[in-house]
């Protein structure tokens, strides 16, 4: 048995050399066909995804949005497609303080590479409306373009003191964050399935979510969401959700977390191993 767990891997066996061996392939995304990319980009990368699917002989992908894209866009043939969801890496028990920025007030917090995918800038008017609040977004600056951007347009708002571009940031400061943010805010427009969404939902905090892609199977009925991206409807849809949140409803959140951990991932990845034996 051969798990590939990524599609845009380059290793796999020679099934030539070896005809018994069996192929399990983990697909977590297509979002090259949500990101805006040109026609060329997407085509190169899903002939790499078709190639590897071509060589396998199951295909596992995260979530029933990523499986619905691959069926619409690649080659399976009568090849099973399971969806096996990623599991909730739980933070620690005890949360010390961080070693990076420590905001003196309350925070609003975004987790994600930095980059027009994570559609990060949609929530400066935040700022703008909430004079008390700072904006931390924790990720690898993975545009640097999109990153100026940014800046100058907070500058531009007179907002940019209390936006805080932070980098990567260690999992204990990651865990400080999740845990005292005032909400957790992903408007993302492409996601195979999204870690931070339920890393912050552990904690049940108030989620802010697009609408795009896999989120609202991941953030379910305990999730905020945007319906556009227009400053009036972000600035809206935020002080109406925070109005709503209370503790019973940090509880449903808290629950929908729950509904994803490793073990169940690992014993559901056994029976495909399994089933191909």
């Amino acid at each position: 048995m051969w798990h590939a767990p990524f599609q845009s891997g380059r290793i796999l066996p020679n099934k030539k050399r070896h005809p018994k061996l069996k192929v399990v392939l983990t697909v977590h995304d297509l979002n090259v066909l949500h990101e805006g990319k040109p026609e060329p980009v997407q085509q190169k990368s899903l002939a790499h995804t078709q190639s590897l699917i071509d060589q396998s002989d199951a295909i596992v992908c995260i979530s029933e949005f990523t499986k619905s894209d691959v069926l619409a866009h690649c080659r399976v043939g009568d090849k099973p497609v399971y969806v096996i969801y990623n599991g909730l890496n739980k933070a620690p028990d005890q949360v010390g303080e961080p070693t990076g920025y420590r905001p003196s007030g309350e925070f609003l917090l975004g987790i994600g590479y930095q980059n027009k995918k994570k559609n990060f800038h949609v929530l400066l008017p935040l700022l703008q409306s909430n004079p008390d609040l700072e904006l931390l977004l924790a990720g690898h600056h993975d545009d640097p373009a999109y990153v100026d951007q940014m800046r100058q347009s907070a500058q531009a708002m007179g907002v940019s003191e209390r936006l805080h571009l932070l980098g990567t940031v260690s999992e204990a400061d990651k865990a400080w964050y999740l845990k005292h943010c005032k909400a957790f805010l992903h408007p993302s427009l492409a996601e195979g399935f999204g870690l931070p969404v339920i890393e912050a939902m552990q904690f049940g905090k108030p989620v802010f979510l697009s609408t795009a892609t896999s989120l609202p199977e991941i953030g379910g009925d305990a999730a905020f969401y945007f319906p556009n991206f227009d400053a009036e409807t972000v600035q809206k849809t935020f002080e109406q959700g925070m109005n709503s949140y209370d503790t019973s409803r940090a509880g449903a959140i808290i629950c929908n977390a729950a509904r994803f951990t490793w073990e169940e991932s690992a014993r559901q990845y056994l029976a495909v191993y399994r089933s191909l034996m």
